[in-house]
Order: C-alpha cells, then sequence, then structure tokens
C-alpha cells in the first residue's frame, strides 16, 4: 500500500495528517508513506522528525491585497502542477489525503485527474478556500465540526469525523507529567502558548499579566511564546525581574502534550488543532482567536467549547491585561467552576477521528 499525505505550513495542517499516517501505520505495517509538502512550510521539519520521508512542490497563496503579487503565485502554481504530476508518477500512490494550506491544491487535483482515490480532511469550522475549491476533486471530505457542512456543497461527500491528535495526547495523565515538569501538587498551573508560530497580541498582554502573576502564591507559568518572539519577550520579562521559578519562558516545545496534560488552565489561540487537544485533555481555557485569518475561523472553532462552558472566548479587539489577570485569578479561586469548565471542554473532545478516518479510506 502507498500513501500520500500532503498539507502544510502550520503545525495545524501537519500534526493531523501525521496522526493519520500514524494510524494507517499502525494498522498496516508495510504501507509505504510519503509527505507532500513546500520548504517554506514547518513541515519541513516536523514530518523528518516524525521519521517519515517528504517531498516538496512550488506552490504559494494568492495576495488579496498586492495583486501584482499573483503573477509569481500562478507562475508557482504551474510549476508546482508539473512537480505534483511527476511524484505521482514516480511514487504510483494507492490513496492521497490532503490536510490543508495550499500545496495540497496541485497533489489533490492531480490525482484526481489520474484517477486515484483522493480525501481531503477540513480541520476548522469555517474551512480555509484550498479546501472549498477541492471538494470537486475528492472522494470523500473528513470535517472535524459539524458546523463546517453549511460551507460545502457536495453534502454526499462529507463525513464527520473531529480533528485527528496524535496519540500522546489521548494517553496522558496529568500526574505522570505534573511529576516529569516538577510540579508541585499545591501548584496552579497556566499554560500560554499562542500557536506553533506564536501570537504577538497574547505575548504583549501576557509579559504584564506574568508581572501580576508572579505575586500571587502557588502559581506556575509556562509561557511559549513562538521562536521568533522568544528573545524580546526575554528582554521584556528580564527588565521586570519577575522571578524565572514562577514563570517559565520556552521558545517552541515538540512535546506539548505533556505541558498541556499538566495544566490547570490554558490561554491560547484557537486554532483547529489547539481546540481538539485542548478538548481531548478535558482542560479549562482562555480562546482569544487570531483576527487575522481567513473568514475569521478561529472564532467559530473558539465557539464551539466556549458555547458549552468549557472555554472563555476573548476576541482581541477586547483583550486587555486586566481582563485576562481577572479571568485568571477568578479562575484559580473556584475550583468549581475550572472543574466544571474541564468537564464541559471533554464533553465537545473527539477521541476517535483517526479510526472514523481511516474506516473511511478505500485501499
Amino acid at each position: 500500500m502507498r500513501v500520500i499525505m500532503t498539507g502544510g505550513g502550520t503545525g495545524g495542517h501537519i500534526y493531523p495528517a501525521i496522526a493519520i499516517a500514524d494510524k494507517i501505520k499502525r494498522r498496516n505495517p508495510t504501507a509505504e508513506i510519503i509527505f507532500v509538502g513546500t520548504r517554506r512550510g514547518m513541515e519541513k521539519e516536523i514530518v523528518p522528525k516524525s521519521g517519515y520521508e517528504i517531498r516538496f512542490i512550488t506552490v504559494s497563496g494568492f495576495h488579496r491585497k498586492k495583486v501584482w503579487k499573483n503573477v509569481r503565485t500562478i507562475l508557482d502554481l504551474a510549476k508546482g502542477n508539473r512537480e505534483a504530476k511527476q511524484i505521482l508518477k514516480e511514487f504510483k500512490p494507492d490513496i492521497v489525503i490532503g490536510t490543508g494550506g495550499y500545496v495540497c491544491g496541485p497533489i489533490v487535483r492531480a490525482a484526481h485527474k489520474y484517477g486515484i482515490k483522493s480525501y481531503i480532511h477540513e480541520q476548522n469550522a469555517f474551512p480555509g478556500i484550498t479546501n472549498k475549491l477541492l471538494e470537486n476533486y475528492v472522494d470523500k471530505v473528513f470535517i472535524s465540526f459539524p458546523e463546517a457542512q453549511a460551507y460545502f456543497k457536495k453534502k454526499e461527500k462529507l463525513v464527520v469525523t473531529g480533528n485527528p491528535i496524535r496519540k500522546s495526547f489521548l494517553t496522558s495523565t496529568m500526574q505522570n507529567y505534573r511529576d516529569k515538569l516538577k510540579i508541585a501538587d499545591r501548584e496552579f498551573v497556566i499554560l500560554c502558548f499562542g500557536g506553533s508560530l506564536g501570537a504577538g497580541k497574547i505575548n504583549s498582554a501576557m509579559v504584564k499579566v506574568a508581572e501580576q502573576l508572579s505575586k500571587v502564591q502557588d502559581i506556575k507559568l509556562f509561557f511559549i511564546t513562538g521562536k521568533s518572539h522568544y528573545n524580546f519577550i526575554k528582554e521584556q520579562l528580564k527588565e521586570q525581574k519577575i522571578n524565572e521559578n514562577r514563570i517559565n519562558l520556552l521558545p517552541y516545545v515538540d512535546n506539548m502534550h505533556e505541558y498541556l496534560s499538566a495544566a490547570d488552565l490554558i490561554i491560547s489561540r484557537s486554532g483547529a488543532l489547539t481546540v481538539s487537544e485542548i478538548t481531548a485533555c478535558g482542560k479549562a481555557s482562555i480562546l482569544i482567536p487570531s483576527p487575522n485569518v481567513t473568514g475569521n475561523h478561529q472564532y467559530f472553532n473558539a465557539k464551539v467549547p466556549a458555547d458549552k462552558g468549557g472555554a472563555v472566548l476573548i476576541e482581541e479587539r477586547d483583550l486587555t491585561v486586566e481582563k485576562l489577570t481577572d479571568t485568571i485569578l477568578r479562575l484559580k479561586n473556584n475550583k468549581e467552576m475550572l472543574n466544571a469548565m474541564g468537564e464541559a471542554s471533554a464533553s465537545v473532545g473527539c477521541f476517535d477521528a483517526v479510526d472514523v478516518i481511516y474506516e473511511n479510506l478505500e485501499f
């Protein structure tokens, strides 16, 4: 069995693809699986670390504001189409699975042209433009949230699966990783991160929030800034002379499941994968959707647990240091509310997405 996985740009597209590939490998140990991505996306580092071969094609996104730059985009697309066809001819896959990002387009369309079974997975409650365009070229469209059904025309192709997450998130327990991360039983643990690339607005607010939290007894903050923001945030915290034993600053972590499992409260953006991992772990969260995404899809992702009572949704335009600090302390001081949020979060969590996807593949 030969399988091509394609998807890229950010971890939100890449990790679901890895989760699906891992499932296929567990059920079919002799399966040959390769990934197709771009050299500019995070897949170039993440995929090899996960033990899979990756090949690259040339493709870039369309510019809505700087229209003249689309000349390069069109040239890239033409080149990417040729490269995609060459990969398919050489590898001869039985199926192709796309998990989002511009890189999926050339591979999925070429697979359709050659009569190869193909599938796409949409992580968000509000689908991305690439997947909406590709629904005509695939056999099935897997969606994470039922809310996404309204945005696809081919209803007969839709399968609600949930979001594929790595097995490590489903087998973790809080105490295991609290011990490993040297967290005392009495400590209230906050995990803050802005997605795989970091989030400037959240980081800026959290620098000032961290100063307030450092004065509160028994709070421990793990603050994951994103690699590009790390040095700047580190200097800001150093100027404030914050106790480093209370505030743990990190640029990026590969073992996110350990920190997520150990935390009492999560503060983050609301990318689809992030929301799925938080709810699978049954964690209370403060979700701050990025407004700079297509169709404001992070807002719709955040509403899913928020509407059930599992998350506090704060739009970026309403984000203030005072509001964020007050919300954190309110939840810290109300264990009953925090536990209820965790239960509500778990109620929307999906634990069998990769199983549902695997059962709907036709090899």
